[in-house]
């Protein structure tokens, strides 16, 4: 064993660019799972309720699509968030030291 101290590493910095990738792959991700279950509850809903009509699913599809839209949007901004307040720089007060 060697008696050198260790030096930590230093924090990892993440570009914007990936921070946008991350999020557009989340979206996608999103936007696949709750399409699918949506979908999915259209089929059981048309065969067993509604005759196998097709309205069902494309409306449960939709309200899938929907939702996962809506979850992105609040993801790339986050202001739209309800209850969220965004306050300037220049009007925050400054830390007395």
């Amino acid at each position: 064993m060697s008696s050198e101290p260790t030096t930590p590493a230093p924090p990892k910095t993440t570009s914007s660019e990936n921070i946008v990738t991350q999020k557009y792959d989340r979206c996608l991700a999103d936007f696949l799972v709750k399409s699918g279950v949506g979908f999915s509850v259209g089929v059981i809903a048309s065969v067993i309720l509604f005759k196998r009509r097709g309205w069902p699913i494309a409306l449960s599809t939709g309200f899938g699509a929907g939702a996962a839209y809506a979850d992105c949007d609040r993801s790339f901004n986050p202001a739209r968030i309800p209850g969220t307040r965004i306050i300037p720089a220049s009007s925050s007060p400054e830390p007395s030291k």
